[in-house]
Formats: structure tokens, C-alpha cells, sequence
């Protein structure tokens, strides 16, 4: 058990510190790093989805001043280590999908080296190419793993028996679309080499997470750690897609080496985001329930398909919730892909839980259905005593608890369970539920540093703030740690510079680098007392959590929402969606309500809006900009509350805390969903919802 801080500063909800910067225009961010006489970088992007460049005619550019460089693959650098064949930039004129650098202009403005990437003229021979994810393709095989490490299928009992003597039964397939993280500020990197020689590297780069950029770049072009630093204060948004490096991080640095002495800046526009930014992998999930008259499961399973790229394999772990979610003593998961000549997937918020409780969650409807069941009643049913999969307790589980306060708080109990039973004013009104759910991780590694100097304790770790709050909530613990007033207390974050630290990702920021800072500051009370002399300086590192190996740690929450759907036009709107979680002790109420907000609104825009439409004839993504890759605006986001429970769990870390930043968007396009079969009578299960299959199955 973990001896947990006692909290003064920790629950109180101080204003961002990083506020002011951001509303006044300040802050800076990677595309405004502070860098003199700054030249441009723009890539030439593939326009085929598989062959090969057999030239690259330059004669065009001969009359553009101002063009300092063009980068080919027979003129590129050669990279030190492509093991990984996204970061292979122009390293050889073999195409792998539609979108991919084939080669890059270095120009005085960002408007002359568009100008000049557009004259650049690339010749190709065009191969066949493949890019239709199916659930009956022969060529779907199983990954070694699924991300980031765990089994690619786990089997208990008997599924088939179960589900042929089991009483009641659901055996359907649902589907989620392609999608784009989409993060307001575009991928952006500022590189400058020094031109003594020294082979160092500045890079301002729009990352989560400084020191896992750095380690990806020393690799790629076998430098040092020493001769790399990478600087990131502010971060517009990310959503997983700045969670590790991708082809533009290293393109800037290869325009930068060709151009010695001078910055380069690189920022991808919002289309090409589309193809070398990452994405989240269609599903296609095939999901089996079986139960018993009184509701409860007698069986689980779900089996899913996806899609990765030919180059790079990334498998979502989809499957992952269905093997911990609801007891049953027959379960299976399994997880198949297939290879396709598109980009590669990466991570998107809530990679694995967010399109894995669809299925699940939308099939318990339907099985609280046919049972004749309330499906909040059925949920809380089926609430296991540990975790199905690991066989280890519960450091602490709190579904039922959010079931049963959000039911109270939506006024659940007043509710018609007939579809299409409420009409107001030519709109059909539902009401529906579902369950989410998201690990607590805490990462192996990460380091802070406290100081004393001028009467205040400046503690540094290179932290990401992706706008989630790591600015104000970082002070709040290290008060509390070093028993100081929170306003004698600085950090300092994204940088290289600063002690290392992990990723901003998998909801573990907080926890992790948290948990370094009370490391720090119990070295420094240990060295120096409550009376420290100027420059007094301690250290402290945090690793894996042993409680892990005995304890399953999760945070939970049950999203509830109100849909309307036009009777005449099948128009949908959501009047009301509510989140209530249990994620053990909140840091900062102001901020942790902000993520928990984000997050469901980010699942309504997944239920009604989002889907990256692939063109199958040339390989590409054809809703690749905000104009037609519709995301949830404020109109549709108006009646979004969140709330949570209180939850002590001394075995997550120091805080008490777990990672907020994902759970919110988990669950929510599951109770969208259902809420509108409840308006409506029409069960769809292909996101997003949109008025065009209420229609079709109405009719």
C-alpha cells in the first residue's frame, strides 16, 4: 500500500496557470519557435498507393528565387537505422501508400515552398494496390501482440456451448470507422543543426513527450542523447497523434542538415495530416453474448478485424475491455489483421477501449432488451468480484457506483423502456447507457528535480502540457509534497533540458510524473529540512508500481444521454449527456471536468460525425479537411456535464489519482448509439449514426 500525500493544494481548483499565455497569444508554440531567418519546408506527397517514383523533374524550380534545397530519394541523406519503415524518409523511391514523402522543398517562405512542391514534378509506375478492410479477406492473420504488449487472443471455457444452450443470446457485428485525431494545432517542428560540427540538433517540436522524441531521433540518425535537444512548453492538442514521432519530425531534420546554419520549420497543413499524422484503425467486431433468464452472462466474446499498413504493423487492442468488463466463466477474445497499402495507424484517444466498449456495450443493450431487462440493472448484474482476466483484485472498482449516481442524477427511473414510446413536438426521445472503462498506468520511468533559489522551490521534469493542465496541476502536487505554500512553487516542462520524463499518453501523465515529483521533494525534506539554503537541489525517480502485480486498477464511469430524432427527417440531437466517473482522488476539479467534457464530447462526435472516408480507386482519405471531416461543434455539444465520485485507492500511486484524459470519450458513442435506438426503434450499429440509416432501416 502506498502512503498517500495528504492533500491541502490537491482537490482545490487554482486557474491555469498557463491561461494568460494562451489567451493573450504568448505562448509560444513549435511553428513560433524563436529562431532568426527561418527557411520552409514542404513535402511532395505520393499520388499513387503503391509503386514507385522513377523520377523527380526539378526543371520548373529553375526560375523560383528563394528555393535553398530540394530533397529526393537519390539526393537525401542517408539515415543511419530505418528499422522502422514510417521514419524511412526518401530513403528509396518505393511507394507504400497514397500521401507518402516522396520528396521535399526548402524554400525562403512557407508560400514559395508550396509553390515549388507543386512545380516539382513526379513521374511513377503505378502498381496494384489493396486498400478494403473486410472481415472475409483470406489473408487476415493474427499479430505477434496487440498494443502495446498484450495477447493477441485469450480463451476461458466454452463459447460455443454457451451460446447454444444459453436461454438468451446476442451474435452481431458492429463496425467503426476510420478516424483522424485531428488535434487544433497541426504537426509542426522547427529544426537547426549547429554549424560548428558538433552534429547537435535543436528541435521545437509539437510532441507528448520531449525525451521519447529525442530517444526515436538519436536513433534514426545514430546520434548521442547529449547532441539532441527537444523543446516543446505548449502543445495545441494532440489525442495520441503526437504520442511518438512521424515522417515530418524527421523530414525537418533532414531539410535542416541539407541547409547548414539555418532553422527549418516543417508544419504538416490539416490535409496532409490525413496521411502522415496517424489514425485510428476501422474495426469490424463480431460480438457473442449469452445469459441466463435473470440476466446473467454465461458467456463473452468478441472478435475483431482491423487494418495496418504493409510498412508498419500496429495492432489496436480492441479486444481488451471485453476480457475484463463483466463476469462470465466462457469468454474469447480475438484480434486479426489485415495488411493494406494505406498509412500506418497509430494511437488516437483511448486506442483499444475507445472502439472496443462499442460493441460490447451497444450488444448489452440489446441483450437488456430481449431479456425484458433494464440495462443499467443488467450491468450491475453481471459486476465481477476481480478482474476476469488477471484473476487479481480490484485496487478499487466503482461501476456500480457510477451506474447508480448517474441513473439518480439523469432521472433514469423515469424512463418508458419501450422504443419509440415518447414524442414531443415531432421529435422522438430516448434515453440510453453504457459503461467505460480505462487502465491506470503508471510508466517504468521518469525523474524530478527540486531547487531552492530565490525563496521558491522550482521543480523541473520534462512533462508535456497538451492542454490537459500539467501546468497547474504539477504545482499543486509538489506543494503538497514539499508542504509548501503553491504559490512558492514553478515548474518547468518540455524539455530536454529537464530531467527525464514519459510520454504524455495512456492516461499515465499525472500519475507518473506526479509520482516523481513526490520522489523529489521527499529527497530534498530528507537532505535539507523545512529550511533549505539557496541552491539547495535533490532529486527523485519513480519506476513501475509493484502493486501492479497484485492488484487490476482501472477507473470507471457510465455515460448516460438524451437523443432526439426528427420523425419527419431523422435529424439527431443529444439535449443531454452525462458522464460520472470514478478515478480515484481528482487533482484539480477545474481541469479534471474539462477532460472528462473533452472526452464525451469527442465520443458524440465519434456517435454522430466522424468517419474518414477512403476512396478504394486511388488509395486516399477524400475527407481530408475540417470542411468535410465533420467533427461535434459547440451547437452540438451544449448539455455535456460531468461529475464523479469520491474513490480512495491507496495502491495507484502517492496521489491517489488515475488518468482522466481518455476514460471520458470511452463508452459514450455506445450510449449515443443506444440512446437513439431507444428514440427511434432502429438499431444501428455502424458508426457514426448518421439520419441516413435511421432512415433506410425505418423504411
Amino acid at each position: 500500500m502506498t502512503e498517500l500525500l495528504t492533500p491541502r493544494e490537491i482537490g482545490r481548483d487554482p486557474v491555469r496557470r498557463d491561461g494568460p499565455a494562451k489567451v493573450t497569444g504568448t505562448a509560444p508554440y513549435a511553428n513560433e519557435a524563436p529562431v532568426q531567418d527561418p527557411l520552409y519546408c514542404f513535402p511532395v506527397q505520393a499520388s499513387i498507393a503503391r509503386g514507385q517514383v522513377t523520377s523527380a523533374d526539378q526543371g520548373a524550380l529553375h526560375g523560383l528565387d528563394g528555393v535553398a534545397a530540394v530533397l529526393t530519394p537519390d539526393s537525401a541523406e542517408r539515415l543511419a537505422n530505418t528499422d522502422d519503415a514510417e521514419l524511412a524518409v526518401l530513403q528509396d523511391r518505393e511507394v507504400a501508400f497514397r500521401g507518402q514523402i516522396v520528396a521535399a522543398v526548402v524554400a525562403d517562405s512557407a508560400e514559395l515552398a508550396r509553390q515549388a512542391a507543386d512545380l516539382l514534378r513526379v513521374d511513377y509506375q503505378a502498381a496494384a494496390h489493396d486498400v478494403v478492410l473486410s472481415a472475409d479477406r483470406a489473408d487476415l492473420y493474427a499479430p505477434e501482440k496487440v498494443n502495446p504488449s498484450y495477447p493477441t487472443d485469450t480463451s476461458e471455457g466454452d463459447v460455443a456451448a454457451a451460446m447454444r444452450d444459453a436461454p438468451a443470446t446476442v451474435e452481431q457485428t458492429y463496425t467503426t470507422p476510420m478516424l483522424h485525431n485531428n488535434p487544433l494545432e497541426p504537426h509542426a517542428t522547427t529544426a537547426l543543426w549547429e554549424p560548428s560540427g558538433t552534429g547537435r540538433l535543436t528541435l521545437w517540436d509539437s510532441t507528448q513527450g520531449v525525451h521519447p522524441a529525442r530517444d526515436t531521433v538519436c536513433k534514426v540518425f545514430g546520434l548521442e542523447p547529449e547532441q539532441v535537444r527537444v523543446i516543446c512548453p505548449f502543445v495545441g492538442g494532440g489525442f495520441g497523434s503526437k504520442g511518438t514521432p512521424h515522417a515530418n519530425v524527421i523530414l525537418a531534420a533532414m531539410a535542416a542538415r541539407a541547409v547548414p546554419g539555418r532553422p527549418v520549420k516543417l508544419a504538416l497543413t490539416r490535409q496532409q495530416m490525413f496521411s502522415l499524422a496517424g489514425y485510428r484503425t476501422p474495426t469490424i467486431q463480431r460480438m457473442q453474448l449469452a445469459a441466463d433468464a435473470d440476466g446473467q452472462l454465461r458467456a463473452v466474446a468478441l472478435d475483431v478485424v482491423e487494418q495496418t499498413s504493409r510498412i508498419k504493423e500496429f495492432a489496436e487492442q480492441t479486444g481488451m475491455p471485453a476480457r475484463m468488463m463483466y463476469a462470465a466463466p466462457n469468454r474469447r477474445t480475438t484480434h486479426r489483421l489485415a495488411k493494406l497499402d494505406v498509412p500506418v495507424p497509430s494511437w488516437m484517444r483511448a486506442p483499444g477501449e475507445c472502439p472496443g466498449m462499442f460493441g460490447p456495450e451497444v450488444a448489452m443493450d440489446e441483450l437488456a432488451e430481449q431479456l425484458g431487462m433494464d440495462p443499467v440493472e443488467l450491468r450491475i448484474r453481471n459486476e465481477p468480484s476481480v478482474d476476469p482476466d488477471s484473476g487479481h483484485p480490484f485496487s478499487s472498482r466503482n461501476l456500480v457506483a457510477c451506474l447508480r449516481r448517474g441513473a439518480e442524477l439523469f432521472g433514469w427511473a423515469d424512463r418508458d423502456p419501450r422504443p419509440r414510446a415518447r414524442t414531443e413536438g415531432g421529435w422522438l426521445v430516448g434515453t440510453g447507457v453504457a459503461a467505460s472503462v480505462y487502465p491506470t498506468y503508471r510508466m517504468a520511468r521518469s525523474t524530478a528535480s527540486v531547487r531552492f533559489q530565490g525563496g521558491r522551490y522550482l521543480v523541473a521534469i520534462g512533462a508535456a502540457d497538451l492542454g490537459t493542465g500539467t501546468w497547474t496541476t504539477l504545482p499543486q502536487i509538489a506543494a503538497d509534497a514539499l508542504g509548501a505554500p503553491i504559490d512558492d512553487v514553478e515548474v518547468a516542462i518540455g524539455d530536454t533540458g529537464y530531467p527525464m520524463a514519459s510520454v504524455a499518453g495512456g492516461s499515465s501523465g499525472m500519475a507518473t510524473w506526479g509520482s516523481a515529483i513526490v520522489e523529489a521533494a521527499g529527497a530534498f525534506r530528507d537532505k535539507f529540512g523545512a529550511d533549505p539554503d539557496e541552491g539547495a537541489e535533490a532529486d527523485g525517480s519513480v519506476g513501475e508500481n509493484p502493486a501492479t502485480k497484485r492488484y487490476a486498477m482501472y477507473a470507471f464511469g457510465a455515460q448516460f444521454t438524451e437523443a432526439r430524432v426528427h420523425a419527419d427527417t431523422g435529424e439527431i440531437r443529444v439535449p443531454r449527456l452525462l458522464g460520472v466517473f470514478a478515478a480515484g482522488r481528482i487533482i484539480n476539479p477545474r481541469t479534471a471536468r474539462s477532460q472528462f467534457i473533452g472526452g464525451m464530447t469527442m465520443g458524440l462526435s465519434m456517435a454522430l460525425h466522424e468517419q474518414s472516408v477512403l476512396d478504394p480507386r486511388f488509395g486516399h482519405v477524400v475527407t481530408h479537411d475540417l470542411a468535410d471531416y465533420h467533427i461535434a461543434a459547440c451547437a452540438d455539444a451544449h448539455g455535456i456535464h460531468a461529475e464523479w465520485i469520491d474513490e480512495f485507492d491507496p495502491h495507484v500511486n502517492p496521489m491517489g489519482s488515475k488518468g482522466i484524459g481518455e476514460i471520458g470519450i470511452v463508452g459514450t458513442a455506445a450510449s449515443v448509439a443506444n440512446a437513439v435506438y431507444h428514440a427511434t426503434g432502429v438499431r444501428v450499429r455502424d458508426l457514426p449514426v448518421t439520419l441516413d440509416k435511421l432512415l433506410v432501416e425505418a423504411g
